[in-house]
């Protein structure tokens, strides 16, 4: 094998198993930094000894042994721990490459990974350095991709994840799935990562381009990872559900010139129908396992209303209107009202989308927010007022850091 390929192969690898990796070393030495290096350590030796010898079998096992090897090093320069060190000694003995070992290390792996992925999202954590700690652990991605997935520094980047880590330290977060008492919240906290990471992706905040196609697909692998992990979760497959159907839309929300398209000028043909299979079989899995829907499933089933629509006429608004409403009462939100004033509009008409979307205008979470004027002058087009309409349209432009969409918002204010 070549230096160029065997270097293209470790890459891939390691954007697979990395996470994996870095849970079992974690569940080693109880600590996310250390396994971090460690994991590093061996995707080291792998590049020097691949080329050499030929990609092993079992990659991540291989990788995990080694991260072991450098593990029980470690332990054993700064000479304490000496039970540790036998146990891990013994432990790795009976884990070389036997015929037994990748069905043993498939197993064990599992249960690490889960434990690496709630320490990750720790709420100890602020939300974007829970994204950025996920997308380096669990994704692979490098401090410099994960920089450019969130246009900002490498060394913004590199000092969050290094407080993070720093912090998980600092406050002794066990590395264990958390008990049933405190679980519903831990785990409302990983979703909560999870969809951060593909709404930025999905709808980027600042920049050139409307979409991060890259941010999308490792959140939406995040979530297929994670319903493999819990399957008895209705929320955790309620999120799959909602990123696997609005990440279908991915290839029409964008011309060709990398103009927005609205949901309801969007070629339908274009939706990728094998995502909305998968959509909405997550939600048949989530409304299966019983209780009522949280709120990623309720969101999930708004997705798939519009996914079941062959065109726009054929969408059920009211259903839609009545699922925001659910929203609203089970989290409620400024974001999820104006969202239901759009759903109302369509389903009873402009004006009276309109009547519950100016009750808005007062609320100080919507202050800065784009998509309110968005949503006023939209409706204010649709009533022949199209003055006040302008007006609105210029004042979300202003509002978003958005390129793409700014544009377009500028354009249906010249419209006006």
């Amino acid at each position: 094998m070549g230096e160029c390929e065997a270097r293209r192969t470790v890459e891939a690898v390691w954007r697979m198993e990395s996470g994996r990796v870095i849970a079992g070393l974690a569940a080693v030495v109880r600590d996310v930094g250390q396994a971090e290096e460690l994991a590093q350590d061996a995707l080291v030796a792998a590049l020097e000894q691949w080329p050499r010898d030929g990609v092993p079998a079992n990659p991540g096992a291989w990788l995990m042994t080694v991260g072991k090897r450098r593990a029980v090093d470690a332990l054993r320069r700064r000479q304490t721990q000496d039970r540790k060190v036998a146990e891990l000694g013994r432990d790795l003995g009976a884990e070389e490459f036997t015929p037994d070992f990748d069905a043993a290390f498939e197993e064990r792996i599992e249960d690490d990974l889960l434990r690496l992925i709630f320490v990750a999202c720790h709420p100890v954590l602020s939300p974007i350095a829970r994204a950025a700690l996920t997308l380096r652990l669990l994704g692979g991605l490098t401090t410099e991709e994960i920089a450019r997935a969130f246009l900002t520094s490498e060394s913004t980047v590199g000092q969050r994840i290094t407080r993070a880590k720093q912090s998980l330290a600092a406050a002794h977060v066990p590395f264990e799935v958390p008990g049933p008492a405190e679980r519903a919240e831990r785990l409302a906290s990983v979703l909560e990562v999870i969809y951060l990471i593909f709404n930025e992706g999905y709808s980027a905040t600042a920049g050139d381009d409307w979409m991060r196609p890259a941010l999308c697909g490792e959140a939406l692998r995040l979530a297929r990872v994670l319903q493999g992990l819990m399957p008895d979760e209705p929320e955790v497959h309620g999120l799959a559900a909602l990123l696997e159907i609005q990440a279908s839309r991915t290839a029409a929300r964008t011309g060709p010139d990398g103009v927005p398209i609205l949901l309801n000028d969007q070629d339908r043909g274009r939706w990728d129908q094998l995502l909305i299979r998968r959509g909405l079989a997550a939600l048949d899995r989530a409304q299966a396992l019983g209780g009522d829907p949280g709120p990623y499933a309720l969101q999930a089933e708004i997705a798939g209303c519009h996914a079941r629509a062959r065109t726009p006429e054929e969408t059920d608004w009211a259903r839609i209107a009545a699922r925001y409403a659910e929203l609203a009462r089970l989290v409620p939100s400024p974001v999820v009202e104006l969202n239901r004033a759009v759903a109302v509009s369509f389903a009873d008409g402009p004006a009276a989308g309109l009547e519950l979307a100016r009750a808005l205008a007062d609320e100080p979470a919507l202050a800065h927010y784009h998509l309110l004027p968005s949503v006023l002058g939209d409706l204010l087009a649709k009533l022949g007022r199209h003055d006040e309409a302008r007006v609105e349209f210029e004042r979300a432009a202003s509002l978003t850091g958005n390129a793409r969409e700014r544009a377009l918002l500028l354009a249906r204010a010249a419209a006006c």
